[in-house]
């Protein structure tokens, strides 16, 4: 009784896989005729070649003599491609302990690995972290980066630094906590 129940199931089991495959949609090889409309335009220009693409595309400005040295090194920077390092300074009068300094670089970090930028940052000390990648021509995506991070208040590369606009320099910045500190110790004193 087992077996002849076993193999009727397995009969059974046999008939309904025949049945669903008959069932299966089968798609054409010849799809010339099918009118697909659901792409956008982005994605219908992804893998086509730009009009700024070509041999020339990677050649520097011809003026390199008529510019100043600023905008010398914002081409070259747009054409880097080697390993690259920068310092970024976090935004002064915010206590931090070492904890807190790993865990912003950590979240960094993962951040950017998670956009396909690897970065590594290492912290100098409380309020600087150094950071270090291997694909420079990502540079511009990791300062864009790190602009938009509240714990960070200017980033340098090379000789170049950058903030978000509107903000002074970083000596203004600490003259002026410095300025207060001995506004608020000097309060102190007459206080006694």
């Amino acid at each position: 009784m087992r077996r002849t129940l076993l193999v009727l199931v397995f009969f059974a089991s046999i008939l309904v896989a025949t049945e669903a495959y008959k069932k299966r949609l089968t798609i054409p090889d010849d799809l010339d005729d099918v009118a697909d409309d659901e792409e956008d335009e982005e994605w219908k220009q992804w893998g086509s070649k730009n009009s700024g693409s070509g041999p020339d595309k990677n050649l520097p400005p011809p003026d390199f003599a008529n510019m100043d040295p600023s905008r010398i090194q914002e081409e070259l920077m747009k054409r880097h491609t080697g390993p690259s390092y920068g310092f970024v300074k976090l935004r002064f009068g915010v206590s931090r302990t070492k904890d807190d300094i790993q865990n912003i670089a950590i979240k960094w970090s993962k951040m950017l690995k998670a956009g396909a930028v690897d970065v590594r940052f290492m912290a100098v000390d409380l309020n600087t972290f150094m950071f270090t990648m291997e694909r420079g021509q990502d540079v511009e995506e990791v300062k864009e980066f790190i602009l938009h991070q509240n714990d960070a208040y200017e980033v340098k590369l090379g000789d170049q630094t950058y903030r978000r606009p509107g903000d002074p320099p970083l000596d203004q910045v600490i003259e002026k906590l410095h300025r207060e500190k001995h506004a608020s110790h000097n309060s102190d004193k007459d206080e006694l």
